[in-house]
C-alpha cells in the first residue's frame, strides 16, 4: 500500500493526531479509518433515494420535489441554529 502526502494546518495536524491518540491509533491509522467511514456525495445520494424508495413502499409517502426542498430547507435552518449555539 502507497503512502499519500497531504498539506494541512500544523493546528489541523495537531488536532487529528491527538484525535487520533485519544482512541489510541496513529495518525494514519484514524485517518484510513475515517476514510472508510464517510460517505462520498455519489453514495450519499444513493442512500437518499434507497431511504425515499423504502419509504414510498412501506407507507406511501413520496414527496413533490418542491416539498422536499422545503424539508431541505427547513433541515438547513435547524441545523444552522444548532451549529451557531
Amino acid at each position: 500500500m502507497s503512502d499519500a502526502n497531504v498539506r494541512i494546518p500544523e493546528e489541523a495536524k495537531d488536532r487529528l493526531a491527538a484525535i487520533a491518540a485519544a482512541e489510541g491509533l496513529s495518525l494514519r491509522a484514524y485517518l484510513a479509518r475515517l476514510a472508510e467511514t464517510l460517505l462520498t456525495p455519489a453514495e450519499r445520494a444513493e442512500r437518499a433515494e434507497m431511504a425515499l424508495a423504502a419509504l414510498k413502499e412501506w407507507n406511501g409517502y413520496a414527496p413533490t420535489a418542491a416539498e422536499q426542498h422545503d424539508l431541505d430547507s427547513e433541515l438547513d435552518r435547524r441545523l444552522s441554529r444548532v451549529s451557531s449555539q
